[in-house]
């Protein structure tokens, strides 16, 4: 395939969660790769001086409905986290850590964390509760825990994080279709018009 879309992301992002409940069929229905970039949104945050809508009360409370109004138009489960914001170092980790050691696994990891974060509303901050989300799925969370300690996924983290920046990215989710940057869960119209070109 061609034709790619980088999906730049972090998982205590709730646009984030509703872009990927929409990316996979959109880029199958284009023929295009999907290719998931896992972030830091704090690092991203922090180097282009963005902070969440949440930290903007009018904003927030817009927010929340805006995300619920465009999960029911998808067809898809979602409740804002009560234990929102979370701190995702270790979860984006653990990301990086399958990506590298256990790809084949990577989609089955993905959606049980974002639907332990975004429909369930597991505190995901909580070290056991990440645990026995990944236990009660499958997964060997004693060997995750020692994968996300390896220098090799804390790097690899770090220079995905450090690209995005570079690249423009200032908050998540962002999608690259070549060298067109879409910013927004919002925005998966322009890509799809982008992978037609």
């Amino acid at each position: 395939m061609s034709k790619t879309v980088e999906f730049f992301f972090d998982l205590g992002s709730p646009a984030s969660y509703l872009a990927h409940t929409q990316l996979p069929a959109l880029c199958r229905e284009a023929g295009a790769e999907l290719i998931y970039r896992p972030m830091l949104l704090g690092a991203v945050f922090q180097a282009t001086g963005n902070a969440s809508p949440a930290m903007i009360p009018a904003k927030g409370r817009y927010m929340i409905r805006d995300l619920a109004r465009f999960a029911e138009r998808y067809g898809v489960p979602m409740r804002f986290n009560p234990h929102f914001p979370i701190n995702t170092l270790t979860l984006m980790r653990l990301l990086v850590a399958v990506q590298l050691h256990q790809p084949e696994r990577f989609d089955d990891v993905l959606q049980v964390l974002f639907r332990a974060i975004w429909v369930d509303g597991v505190n995901m901050g909580d070290p056991a509760k990440v645990a026995d989300v990944l236990v009660a799925a499958g997964f060997d969370a004693t060997q995750m825990q020692a994968q996300i300690a390896e220098v090799e996924v804390k790097d690899a983290l770090k220079a995905t994080t450090e690209e995005a920046i570079k690249r423009g990215v200032f908050g998540a989710p962002t999608c690259f279709v070549g060298d067109a940057m879409f910013f927004g869960q919002d925005r998966l119209d322009f890509v799809r018009e982008a992978l037609r070109v």
